[in-house]
């Protein structure tokens, strides 16, 4: 699969500012939770299913949680890197929401494309069908610009060919087949150190903040600055999570956050993980993960903390985008004020 960086370019910020803090939130909607027996759709969006055993493994796994599934008429479409056209990927979506079988709607992966797709949504006819759409990575885009123009609540979680591993599907299970009102917590698992090793959470600001909860890949969303699809910032608890990125790039990124107005207006912090984001081999004098966060998030005098099971993992939390939340940075937890589903 093609690295997402080979498509998407940083941009000019300075006539576009207006456009990144002034989105009115329409009203929350919560979509149905999900019952077994329930089918889930699932679309290819972004890159294509390169593998009929990924969508096949993908199908096996929701059945062996009770749901039935059904795929898009463009599954296995080609276009390039893309699945297909745009009309033709966009048709898919549009037809799982219409379609009132389809309780739930799930990328099968991400790569590169969802993007695209934001102005041939009909934002209308998700709005009028709410419905939990699911994913994260490049599906950031959908995620997001749904939220903002819908005000439905979508989940940055698992796509059809993440792992479907206990820990994954208990916080799948959780928040979106029980409704709670979860505390989300890393594993505090020692394995056979002295101390934990794994999946620890570094606090960057101490505190308790409160806010919506809203975020995903950081490369999606900071290139998707400037344009209409993004939320309202003031008062949000961000989460970000990406990988494969130099950290040279993360420092830009960040930045653009920053120069947009974003970081200034959030009330709390949560990075997950960055998977293979070191300053990898010769970069003399290259600026860490750490220390980027540090230099852009200390400022701000804000609850914060990194290391959260968000992100390009096996083991990684159910997110929802939208639902009043309360971060302890001491702690590491998100904690869900209310449910995700109805």
């Amino acid at each position: 699969m093609p690295s997402r960086r080979s498509f998407l370019r940083t941009t000019s910020l300075a006539p576009l500012l207006s456009l990144t803090t002034n989105q009115t939130a329409p009203t929350l909607i919560k979509p149905a939770k999900l019952r077994p027996g329930d089918t889930i759709g699932l679309f290819c969006p972004a890159a294509p299913a390169y593998s009929h055993e990924t969508v096949k493994i993908t199908q096996e796994s929701l059945q062996a949680l009770g749901f039935q599934t059904k795929l898009g008429p463009h599954i296995y479409d080609r276009y390039g890197y893309l699945a297909g056209r745009d009309a033709d990927r966009v048709s898919d979506l549009h037809a799982f929401f219409n379609d009132q079988s389809v309780k739930a709607v799930m990328a099968i992966h991400g790569g590169w494309g969802c993007a695209r797709l934001l102005p041939l949504l009909d934002y209308d006819l998700i709005q009028r069908n709410p419905k939990v759409l699911i994913g994260y990575s490049d599906i950031t885009a959908l995620l997001l610009a749904i939220y903002a123009k819908t005000g439905l609540v979508t989940m940055h979680g698992p796509v059809g060919s993440a792992t479907f591993n206990t820990y994954t599907v208990d916080w799948f299970r959780r928040v979106l087949m029980e409704g709670e009102t979860v505390t989300m917590r890393n594993p505090t698992d020692k394995g056979d150190n002295l101390t934990q090793t794994q999946d620890r959470i570094t606090t960057i600001r101490p505190g308790l903040a409160r806010g919506r909860l809203v975020g995903g890949n950081l490369t999606v969303l900071s290139h998707l600055v400037g344009s209409p699809y993004l939320p309202d910032w003031k008062n949000t608890i961000l989460f970000l999570e990406d990988t494969h990125e130099d950290i040279y790039r993360m420092d830009r990124m960040f930045t653009q956050l920053k120069l947009a107005g974003i970081l200034n207006q959030i009330a709390g912090f949560v990075f997950g993980k960055c998977s293979d984001c070191g300053p990898g081999n010769g970069s003399y004098g290259s600026l860490t993960l750490d220390d980027v966060l540090t230099e852009y998030i200390i400022p701000l005098d804000k609850p914060a903390y990194s290391g959260a099971t968000i992100g390009h993992i096996s083991n990684k939390f159910t997110v929802p985008l939208g639902i009043d939340t309360e971060i302890d940075a001491t702690a590491g937890t998100i904690r869900l004020l209310e449910s995700a589903v109805s």
